[in-house]
């Protein structure tokens, strides 16, 4: 007589917003899991001051995204929240929400997951606790819920630097990790983080000359629109993309006008044709003159940064805002092959080849408007296959519609590294639900 097959058993990596989220729907479907967490604490990126060295906030951090877009469906943010909230914010109703669902005592810390390995069809991992190193497993599933915002791309500029030069993943506040008053600074970049630090470290008071670097123009929009968050009325998710994107463009640029009146090159793309870069300040600091802007560094000179126009400036601090690549150190490449930035995922979640239909990633994505409650939506998809109630297509099929997607997500965003997991969440989740259905019946017919 066969053996029955073993109840599904599950390693889940990391808890931040995507681990935790995950966690809870496993608890819910009663799936059995174990978590491990390298950290003292949950929150992830958004744990301020992290001793796990991966959290990338700084002191004076809002959220980009506002709180309509950002709450959890099961566990609504408080009603008396600002629009934006601070990450302090952030931070504590993420501990309200593990604690809200009792998923803490489920969770390892200290723990941290060091190798990922498959034998046969079961996974094992090196795990590095407290109290030294061992081997976990069998698993039927592995779930990578570590984030993306952690490894950071520093660009490659020829020559040496005699200043201060660092990652703004280090950044902190104006006087950490270093004093930035009366210095001169180049923060390079122009994406979200570029411009929140911009806008802080060029304030009169600090007695700074803040210059921005940026390869190329970018739109940089409101937070309010009209007296709204812009995000919290979205277009409908069955609108087409082509019609959403002319809308929004059109709305932005009456809203911002041209980007070279506030002195910033013009950008050579649309509206909404890249990664958005949200800021209520930064152009007003452009446009009075406390922040200047150059062409990307080509060189580095002693205590002298060179541009691409040719010009030369002595600097003080060189602050490299120029975000992160995708790295999974504790898999190995033949698991987890990431070419160019990009790792192709069937909707942004697993592999097409079979043998890796138990490695499962979550939130490993860039959705607009936000990521906080992204993998509480994978997390239906991935519980129901667990539990038998879904299955995948076939790696044809999941290779086709993953080209699909990824033409429609980011295929109108121009060539970048940070566009190789853009998503739009509204449309993704439209989808999602449809391959629920879609994956349920084939379930049906398979049993």
């Amino acid at each position: 007589m066969p053996h029955a097959p073993r109840p599904p058993h599950a390693l889940l990596i990391g808890a931040g917003c995507s681990g935790f989220t995950t966690a809870k729907r496993l608890k819910d479907e009663r799936l059995s899991f174990d978590w491990f967490e390298m950290s003292d604490r949950i929150g992830g990126n958004w744990a301020y001051g992290n001793p796990n060295g991966r959290s990338a906030a700084y002191q004076s951090l809002h959220i980009d995204t506002s709180k309509w877009r950002l709450q959890f469906e099961d566990f609504p943010c408080p009603a008396d929240w600002p629009d934006f909230p601070h990450h302090s914010l952030i931070a504590a109703y993420f501990e309200a929400y593990v604690d809200h669902f009792g998923l803490r005592p489920l969770v390892r810390f200290r723990h941290e997951v060091r190798r990922v390995w498959q034998e046969g069809a079961d996974w094992f991992a090196e795990v590095e606790g407290p109290g030294g190193s061992a081997t976990h497993g069998p698993y039927s599933h592995v779930i990578v819920a570590n984030g993306h915002h952690w490894d950071p791309n520093v660009p490659e500029i020829p020559g040496t630097f005699s200043g201060h030069e660092f990652h703004a993943r280090h950044y902190r506040s104006p006087f950490e990790p270093i004093d930035c008053r009366g210095k001169t600074i180049v923060v390079i970049g122009l994406g979200n983080t570029a411009v929140d630090i911009a806008s802080e470290l060029g304030q009169r008071s600090l007695e700074t000359r803040l210059i921005v670097s940026a390869r190329r123009g970018v739109w940089v929009l409101p937070k309010y629109l009209h007296g709204r968050p812009m995000d919290k009325t979205p277009a409908p998710p069955w609108m087409p993309g082509w019609l959403k994107r002319r809308l929004g463009a059109a709305a932005i640029r009456r809203a911002v006008g041209r980007m070279s009146d506030y002195g910033l090159p013009e950008p050579d793309h649309a509206p909404l044709e890249a990664h958005p870069t949200v800021s209520s300040e930064f152009l007003l600091r452009c446009g009075n003159g406390d922040i200047e802007v150059k062409p990307i560094v080509t060189a580095k000179e002693g205590d002298q940064l060179v541009f691409a126009d040719g010009s030369r400036e002595r600097v003080d601090i060189l602050i490299h805002a120029t975000g992160y690549r995708l790295s999974f150190p504790f898999l190995s490449p033949e698991d987890a092959p990431v070419r160019n930035n990009h790792l192709p995922l069937f909707k942004r979640m697993v592999q097409s080849d079979p043998r890796l239909h138990g490695l499962w990633f979550m939130g490993l994505a860039q959705p607009l408007p936000t990521l906080v409650n992204f993998a509480e939506q994978q997390a239906k998809l991935l519980a129901a296959f667990m539990s038998g109630r879904y299955a995948l297509p076939s790696p044809a099929e999941m290779d086709r519609i993953i080209a699909a997607d990824e033409a429609t997500h980011r295929g109108h965003y121009y060539a970048s590294p940070r566009h190789t997991i853009q998503v739009d969440f509204d449309t993704y989740c439209h989808d999602l639900k449809a391959e629920l259905a879609r994956g349920a019946k084939r379930a049906r017919v398979a049993a």
